[in-house]
């Protein structure tokens, strides 16, 4: 008897947009459903552009050291990955965005704590792809679709 071989399975990449709700406001939506409100500085319950950027390199850095973290501290610990970096408004880039993961690795001892955290910070270096994209640069293009 053959072995039936099942079809692989595609995923249809997500889609991203953003949209105009107000001045300097919008809504940062999936086509998974989330969504997010960006705008200006000191707008509540708003994140800026920049803070986004920033949100998504300590996210990225917690997923990417999820697995070697959850494999040696057991899939209930506890993680804060803090990100920070000023703004040079001069030239309007980050020249440098600086994280911190906070664990309590204290039932390690001192060579397994060590061996850890070379461990996680070899996977996020593998594995995080804002943090590689950030570090390597990107190209990024804009176009425009009009009604004229």
């Amino acid at each position: 008897m053959a072995e039936q071989q099942s079809a692989p399975v595609t995923t249809a990449p997500t889609e991203l947009w953003v949209e105009r709700t107000g001045t300097r406001a919008y809504t940062g939506r999936s086509s998974r459903g989330a969504e997010v409100l960006i705008a200006s500085q000191g707008v509540p319950g708003a994140f800026t552009p920049g803070e986004l950027l920033k949100i998504a390199l300590a996210a990225c850095t917690g997923l990417s050291s999820d697995l070697p973290l959850s494999r040696r501290l057991g899939d209930d610990f506890d993680a804060t990955i803090r990100v920070s970096g000023d703004a040079d408004r001069e030239n309007e880039v980050y020249p440098q965005l600086d994280e911190v993961v906070e664990l309590d690795l204290s039932e390690l001892d001192e060579a397994a704590r060590e061996r850890l955290l070379v461990t996680v910070e070899r996977a996020v270096d593998k594995v995080c792809t804002v943090g590689r994209t950030l570090k390597a640069g990107t190209k990024v293009t804009l176009s425009f679709d009009i009604d004229a």
